[in-house]
């Protein structure tokens, strides 16, 4: 197979692809077979109609379709194997065929999108300011009132009790728009923890002062973001009636109550077990912080033409993430645009920036590791599968047999030299 190269500018590369005659053949060899299987011809059983017959029934040009769909693909991944090591294809190419004849070679352009050239800017002793993480009295006390608020009892409340702000109140309600039920605003027997925003701005308070069994009409605005186009920034009344309020019955804060609640004899350990969770967590904040400030600093440093066909990808891989966490409540993508009336290709325009800064951020990182000679070492590598092993709760030895028989493992080291290049930013970086 001969392959040849033309760069039609910094993001695109021409590859004119010649497959011999004899790889050609297995494609036409193929092809027979699989339209041998279809075809009737009188005298011949199906399936055992000689190629001979076939090409000179319905012409050897029946055959090309199908072996250009067995022959083209493996040819242009070979023709990739083939390129300069600078040159990294994104993105699926435009084909244009040459050749396409019997008894002579095939031969084919593939056009296909580039990994820019990054012009790096300055990326050592970046200015970065790191969060505080110092743990106040007060959000140890806050941290505090939270656990007291979990484990309060529930009392349910008598006749004549007005409802308060932090109730539980169970309520029937029918949501009205001009006068008029609408879809999905009526409901019976409904919780809700008064205070907490879970409900449409406004509703909740206006529950405030009510008493058991008392009906009563609340006017609301829906929120103009509000996911139902009918309804964004609409004027709507709700019919309610509250049937049932619970109010909760907060624990005395002693160590009676750190025994109820943890594995502290004391109140002060159990303060104290909070204060090292708190650093804890804000530290990882701070740190994670501090490494995406690095990132987009040296990104924003930097000049670098990104393709769309990898701004493209990432909005796939970022809607393939969101369908999955919306099958997580039940829902689906498409389910998701049938409510809220939107299309997906409004969806994927407001990807689009997020995206395109990702695949930027991501470009800027694979130049510096390139320039800095930052690679996977096997340490590196055994670490990975330890991590992975505790995971997963298996041996490190079946991770990576795992990870090579799913040929993920190529991904595992570029995901730790990225690693590696984060930090070699905020190892060189100026943090106050």
């Amino acid at each position: 197979m001969q392959v040849s190269t033309e760069r039609i500018d910094k993001k695109q590369v021409e590859l004119t692809i010649e497959v011999d005659v004899e790889k050609f053949e297995e494609g036409l060899q193929h092809a027979y077979k699989k339209i041998a299987k279809r075809i009737n011809v009188p005298g011949f059983r199906k399936g055992k109609v000689p190629r001979k017959i076939v090409e000179q029934k319905f012409g050897v040009e029946i055959l090309f379709e199908d072996a250009v769909d067995y022959v083209l693909p493996k040819a242009y991944m070979e023709a990739l194997d083939q390129l300069e090591e600078d040159i990294v294809p994104v993105g699926k190419p435009e084909i244009d065929i040459v050749q396409l004849e019997a008894n002579k070679p095939f031969i084919f352009k593939a056009n296909v999108e580039i990994k820019p050239e990054v012009q790096l800017g300055e990326y050592k002793g970046l200015d970065l300011e790191k969060l505080d993480t110092v743990v106040s009295e007060e959000e140890v006390n806050k941290e505090l009132e939270n656990l007291r608020q979990r484990h309060a009892e529930l009392e349910v409340m008598p006749e004549g009790t007005a409802v308060e702000n932090g109730d539980l109140v169970v309520l029937d309600f029918i949501g009205k728009k001009d006068g008029v039920a609408f879809e999905g605003g009526t409901a019976e027997d409904y919780p809700l923890e008064i205070g907490s925003g879970s409900f449409i701005p406004g509703f909740e308070e206006q529950l405030i002062g009510m008493t058991l069994g008392e009906e009563k009409t609340i006017n609301v605005t829906f929120p103009e973001e509000y996911h139902s186009k009918d309804l964004a920034g609409q004027l709507a009344t709700f019919d309610v009636k509250i049937k049932e309020i619970k109010r909760k019955k907060l624990a005395e804060l002693d160590d009676e109550f750190a025994k109820d609640v943890s594995e502290f004899e004391t109140l002060q350990e159990l303060k104290q077990d909070m204060e090292n969770k708190l650093k804890t967590r804000k530290e990882a904040a701070a740190e994670a912080q501090l490494k995406q400030a690095a990132i987009e600093k040296a990104a924003e440093n930097a000049e670098v033409d990104v393709p769309q066909a990898m701004v493209d990808a990432q909005i796939d891989d970022i809607l393939q993430n969101f369908d999955y966490r919306l099958r997580m409540q039940g829902l689906t993508l498409e389910n998701y645009l049938q409510y809220t009336n939107d299309t997906i290709e409004n969806l994927r325009q407001r990807y689009q920036e997020e995206a395109q800064k990702a695949v930027k951020e991501q470009l800027v990182l694979e130049a510096i590791a390139k320039k800095e000679g930052i690679v996977a070492e096997d340490t590196d590598l055994e670490e990975e599968f330890k991590r992975l092993a505790e995971t997963y709760k298996k041996e490190p030895h079946e991770i990576k047999e795992q990870l090579e028989k799913q040929g993920q493992l190529e991904s595992v080291k570029h995901s730790i030299i990225i690693d590696k290049t984060i930090q070699c930013l905020v190892d060189h970086a100026k943090i106050k």
